[in-house]
């Protein structure tokens, strides 16, 4: 027994002495050799590089050459302008610009037609008297307002170049989930295009005072002035998003809230735009309120939640279809509303002259009313509450 303890242990301090020497000398010996790791496909004239975990590159590389900049040459605003118009004091806060030289708005766009045509903010070209636009590839041409949106804030630019240019992706922004992982496209403070990178923080942000017809992606992506107009994608490159604005105490750089247009809010936009040079949108003809505990009270309500009709305006649709002032409205069009933001959004987004049917309680009745959708006309606020 005693033989074959002594045969153990020099067996164990020659293999651990073995272990010891191989480990100094020659460590590779111990260690699987790496693997290789495959490559991904590289951009034109760029060399191929290991992928790397974690990296949004591809969908940088999908998206990036369809954001443009956008340099709009306009009078300088006085500061009258300037305390009348939101986006204005965004981005001049309570500052009064030069008022010596014109000024040149920069900002971003994105084509999303092969046809030329380029999504931006409205408020990136409102009042200029020359708009150019820069493509990533370096070639720089001017372009033509096609029309503008203010309700929205959205514009439509469109540029004539030799094909083929090249065109983003249409993703879907009611796919969306708070926390998805988000790239923002633009050219911030004019140094050129720019990725960065976020999440969708929260999604149907309103009451913003930002535009008439509002439902915003917040973002954490950094977004400066002069993002305004571009690109928020998702990871595969696709557009959800026309970045918009920047919460800023004082007009300055990104704090990590940001806010775009849904890609489906700025399409319908921008086919109304190119088709008729105009965005027409349904109008009811009502003031509004929200529904609390004391309304249902007072009003005897059989229903907790809708939009209070305060006031219904002489030969409007409202008035037409019958409505009253102390009706509570509940659904337009067989959609559901719960706020007079609702109500506004859905009411808007019904064409002109059609008919649909409007769900009202009255006390304890419920009516359902056919209703003839009027024309709305701009930067009037019938359906909200006032202010």
């Amino acid at each position: 027994m005693r033989q074959t303890w002594l045969i153990f242990s020099q067996a164990t301090t020659v293999a651990l002495a073995g272990y010891f020497v191989v480990s100094t000398l020659k460590p590779e010996w111990l260690h699987e050799a790496p693997k290789v790791v495959p490559t991904l496909p590289a951009a034109a004239g760029a060399p191929p590089r290991a992928a790397v975990q974690f990296s949004f590159a591809a969908a940088a590389q999908a998206a990036s050459p369809a954001v443009v900049a956008v340099l709009a040459n306009k009078p300088a605003p006085s500061q009258r302008e300037i305390d009348a118009d939101p986006w204005l004091r965004f981005h001049f806060g309570k500052r009064l610009p030069q008022q010596q030289r014109p000024q040149t708005g920069l900002g971003s766009g994105v084509i999303v037609s092969p046809d030329g045509y380029v999504l931006t903010n409205n408020h990136v070209v409102s009042g200029a008297t020359e708009i150019r636009v820069q493509l990533a590839d370096g070639r720089d041409t001017a372009a033509r307002l096609v029309g503008t949106d203010p309700e929205t804030d959205l514009a439509v630019l469109r540029i004539t170049l030799p094909p083929p240019l090249p065109v983003i992706h249409p993703g879907k922004a009611g796919e969306l989930q708070v926390g998805d992982v988000v790239l923002a496209i633009g050219n911030p403070f004019n140094v050129g295009q720019t990725v960065t990178s976020g999440i969708v923080s929260a999604l149907g942000r309103t009451q913003l005072g930002l535009s008439t017809f509002e439902n915003f992606i917040q973002t954490d992506a950094a977004i400066n002035p002069g993002n305004s107009g571009g690109a928020l994608v998702d990871v595969q490159g696709r557009l959800v998003g026309i970045n918009t604005a920047i919460y800023s105490r004082t007009g300055g750089g990104s704090l990590g809230i940001g806010f775009a247009i849904p890609v489906d809010s700025a399409y319908q936009v921008l086919e109304a735009l190119v088709k008729d040079g105009k965005v027409s949108r349904g109008w009811l003809g009502v003031i509004t309120g929200d529904v609390n505990p004391e309304v249902v009270d007072t009003l005897k309500l059989a229903v907790d939640h809708g939009v209070l009709v305060k006031e219904v305006f002489k030969a409007s649709p409202a008035a037409k279809a019958g409505l009253e002032a102390g009706d509570v409205v509940t659904e337009v069009g067989g959609r559901s509303v719960r706020s007079p933001r609702e109500l506004v959004n859905v009411v808007a987004a019904l064409r002109p002259e059609s008919q649909t049917v409007i769900a009202v309680q009255r006390g304890k009745e419920l009516l359902k009313l056919p209703l003839q959708v009027g024309l709305r006309q701009p930067q009037t606020n019938d359906e909200t509450p006032p202010e």
